[in-house]
């Protein structure tokens, strides 16, 4: 059986799954707040459903900066607790996923005339530091010329000072952090399918019965719950709208945009400035390239892109505070990623409440019908995400279903004991001799990091067969060994969700390159069999570029 064949068994399975039990929880939405309620309430003995009517992670939880940050920048607005709540937040994760979750170090540069001195800013980072219980190195001051030693690329002419200060990203990103979530529900009992859309909701005899969407076979699905929680995000108002609920939040929307460019630094730290518009200005880590951003804009909707006035502002303030040998372009820019903050406020969708969103902070909250079973979440953070599980999972029990506690003893990473039998194995058999293109680290590293537990059986496809070694593009540490075991576990439902979201080849490689006809065709065959083609056209006709010809 190919791993096609095998995913599309195991979709079937699902299937009929959604369509024949009674399930306790149905979760709308797999984003972040939706997956880490979904594997809550499963590893609590829940009988759960996620579904979402697209790819897991397919919006925001696709397009944040990858951070898991405390929010050190809330404590200029005053809003310690939330900082409390998120440096601890920040530290459970770390704790949880000590691999996938990394220290970073943030060398920040205050130039001259800025609205604070540097001392004042830099007294923030201790305070900041003693948020975080002392779990990170300690704050750095930095004169010019040592930030300049550190970082020759800044320009520091016009520098006060700066600093050194630690927190946390994710270096395989944020939409691959929600899939091990995913993950996680469905190794405690739940079942979870991307491209399920709800079309109907209705609340009958004590359940709610949903009429879905299967968007791969376009086939109708009916799904029986108890309780219903709407994590849809951006999108959380919406749905609550079509199924009739009333709440005391609602969300409004700033959109931020990063540009993907070359790499511009040698070390894995991030370099943090405040642009133009005194918003915090970044150049991440990002596998073999920068990513650069962020804007900060209103809007009224949560279906944005990428405008050249965001293309500009980001690309003038990155050459205006580096001391780039030749100014980056629109032509350096490799890949684009473009999202909306959902930023919580009170007052009903559609009532024309209003708020000063420039004052509005990431924090989430949780309101609950316990008369219809229903739950909404709005905002937050990915940081926040196991403080989420465990409020949703108190909330369903306080709504009368027996779904015992939150347990996070059954999410996060497999335990030392795995990991080192993992380790001892790719030492014995030579694993980490093999290439995996132009990445940072070893190769059991990256595979232990991204798949877990599962890390062994790619391993051992490696070990029987180097070849599965090579990466598919030059740019990206994605080798053939995760893309056979991706096609046949990870739910790819098309070439966009292998390359953004399961992995960031679409954000490292070139359009040109990983759309070159021959290799494209051949990864597709890999992941859809005889449908191949046909999902090479939709990938390339879905970007504006002429499809290849069966001949290719």
């Amino acid at each position: 059986m190919t791993p096609a064949q095998r995913a599309r068994k195991w979709r079937d399975n699902i299937v009929t799954r959604l369509s024949e039990t009674e399930f306790d929880v149905v979760v709308i939405g797999a984003g972040i707040n939706g997956a880490a309620s979904a594997a809550a309430l499963a590893a609590g003995g829940a009988r759960v459903a996620l579904v979402d009517k697209a790819d897991f992670a397919g919006n925001t939880s696709s397009n944040s900066s990858s951070l898991v940050w405390g929010g050190i920048k809330y404590l200029e607005n005053h809003e310690y607790r939330l900082v409390n709540k998120l440096c601890k937040g920040r530290n459970e994760l770390r704790a949880a996923f000590p691999t996938t979750v990394r220290e970073v170090r943030f060398l920040t540069t205050i130039r001259r005339g800025f609205r604070m001195p540097v001392w004042f800013v830099y007294l923030g980072t201790w305070v900041y530091w003693l948020f975080g219980r002392f779990a990170t190195l300690r704050p750095q001051y930095l004169r010019a010329t040592q930030i300049h030693a550190r970082e020759p690329l800044i320009d520091v002419k016009d520098a006060a000072g700066g600093f050194e200060y630690s927190d946390c990203y994710l270096p395989d990103g944020d939409a691959r952090f929600v899939w091990r979530f995913v993950q996680q529900c469905e190794r405690h009992g739940g079942v979870a399918a991307n491209y399920m859309a709800v079309e109907r909701a209705e609340r009958i005899d004590g359940f709610w019965q949903l009429r879905v969407r299967d968007k791969v076979s376009d086939q109708p699905v009916n799904l029986k719950a108890r309780l219903v929680v709407n994590a849809c995000g951006p999108e959380v108002d919406a749905m609550n709208t079509k199924n009739a609920q009333q709440t005391r939040f609602r969300h409004v929307f700033s959109k931020g945009v990063h540009l993907i460019v070359r790499r511009l630094t040698k070390e894995d730290r991030v370099l943090t400035f405040f642009a133009s518009d005194g918003r915090m200005f970044f150049v991440f880590p990002k596998g073999s390239r920068s990513c650069i951003g962020t804007t900060d804009t209103q809007v009224a909707t949560p279906y944005v892109d990428v405008t050249d006035e965001d293309r500009d502002f980001i690309l003038d303030n990155i050459n205006n505070l580096l001391g780039l040998t030749e100014p980056l372009t629109k032509a350096d820019i490799i890949a684009e990623r473009c999202g909306v903050r959902p930023l919580v406020t009170k007052g009903s969708a559609g009532t024309g409440a209003t708020a000063d969103w420039l004052q509005l902070s990431r924090k989430h909250e949780i309101h609950c019908n316990e008369q219809e079973q229903y739950i909404s979440i709005f905002g937050g953070k990915l940081t926040d995400c196991l403080n989420v599980g465990d409020e949703i999972t108190s909330l369903v029990a306080q709504c009368g279903l027996n779904v015992g506690h939150a347990n996070r003893g059954g999410l996060g990473e497999p335990g030392l004991k795995i990991k080192a039998e993992f380790e001892q194995y790719g030492l014995e058999h030579g694993l980490d001799q093999h290439t995996a293109g132009n990445s940072r680290g070893s190769l059991s590293t990256r595979l232990w990091r991204r798949y877990g537990g599962d890390a062994k059986g790619i391993a051992t496809r490696i070990i029987k067969n180097p070849a599965k070694a090579k990466t598919l593009f030059a740019n990206s540490s994605f080798t053939w060994a995760e893309l056979e075991y991706s096609a046949a576990n990870e739910m790819v439902e098309s070439i966009d969700d292998l390359f953004r979201r399961r992995s960031s080849i679409a954000l490292v490689v070139p359009w040109e390159e990983r759309t070159e006809p021959s290799l494209l065709l051949r990864i597709a065959q890999l992941l859809f069999d005889d449908n191949a083609q046909s999902q090479v056209e939709s990938y390339l006709s879905l970007h504006g570029t002429p499809v290849v010809s069966n001949s290719a």
